[in-house]
């Protein structure tokens, strides 16, 4: 198909000139890095968008379900224990429930400590990731917004 004398092949060659000619700009390689990454040289924009959206919109339709299942859950069993012990069925001890609820955060706290080089490592390989392969990700992410709103 034929827009105004130009063919695809005409059109699809200027799109790729102006990709490289972006690429070579010092703009480009703050933003994105120096590579673009594997799949930007394996498929094209609007494969790397749809395989994107796709995957984040199942992602996010998958929280969504999950979260609301959890959250019935958890929100419905403390309103059945707080209904039953205000009936007198069973008596919560509060005291030993703050007491357990402390030393579980002081563990958490020193969990987290410990774990602090290793979730950099992660933070810096998922930046990296993203940098590589920003159009997948941009795909995923307004997919995952879209997953959730469904």
């Amino acid at each position: 198909t034929a827009s105004r004398g130009q063919t695809t092949q005409e059109i699809y060659d200027k799109v790729v000139d102006l990709t490289e000619y972006a690429k070579r700009q010092p703009w480009w390689n703050r933003l994105f890095g120096k590579n673009s990454g594997p799949l930007a040289e394996k498929y094209s924009v609007a494969t790397q968008i749809a395989i994107g959206g796709v995957s984040g919109w199942c992602a996010g339709y998958l929280f969504q379900k999950v979260g609301k299942v959890a959250a019935t859950a958890v929100g419905g069993g403390l309103l059945l224990l707080q209904v039953a012990n205000n009936s007198g069925y069973i008596q919560v001890d509060w005291k030993r429930v703050e007491k357990d609820v402390n030393k579980a955060k002081k563990q958490l706290k020193k969990g987290t400590d410990q774990a602090g080089p290793e979730l950099n490592t992660f933070v810096e390989k998922s930046k990296e990731f993203v940098k590589k392969n920003i159009v997948v990700t941009s795909g995923f992410i307004g997919g995952f917004l879209l997953g959730l709103a469904s």
